[in-house]
């Protein structure tokens, strides 16, 4: 096989393609923004089990995203050159999305820490209940044994 017919096909966009490929990116974005920002609002309203069912909605638009940007951006310096309005476009668009996403991640990391708060309490109260309250020689109350604690059952798909 000659070295030329080894060579990966060159993934250059033409001019129509890399059109059709910024504005599918677009529109990706978009929908990004619109699942994020839904997602933001059911945690922050409490329904994690709603916001739950975007995963499969939000991990599809990711995907696509990731597969859009980079093949635009491996042709980037001939795009800039060809259709320089509509990557300034895009990228107000990958701004505004960076800023949303950052929102999205507080409020899950909040939720997060939240939630775990909560388990860590339950879990404390549980054990503290199960062992018998008992005094030292000290007159003072005897710490809970390490082994006190119950397990304590958990899902982390939220």
């Amino acid at each position: 096989m000659s070295p030329a017919a080894m060579q990966t096909p060159n993934p250059d966009l033409n001019g129509d393609d890399a059109q059709a490929a910024v504005r599918r990116l677009a529109a990706t974005i978009g929908s990004l923004l619109t699942v994020v920002e839904q997602e933001t609002a059911l945690v922050r309203a409490g329904r994690l089990a709603q916001a739950a069912g975007l995963e499969s909605q939000k991990t599809d638009l990711a995907r696509a995203y990731v597969a859009d940007s980079t093949r635009i951006r491996s042709d980037r310096a001939r795009l800039s050159r060809d259709i320089p309005d509509e990557l300034r476009v895009l990228a107000d668009l990958h701004k505004h999305l960076q800023a949303r996403l950052q929102v999205n991640m507080t409020v899950l990391a909040t939720a997060h820490a939240v939630s775990e708060g909560i388990i860590r309490g339950v879990s404390g109260e549980l054990a503290r209940k199960a062992v018998p309250s008992t005094y030292g020689a000290g007159g003072k109350a005897n710490a809970l044994p390490p082994r006190a604690a119950a397990p304590l059952a958990v899902s982390r798909s939220i």
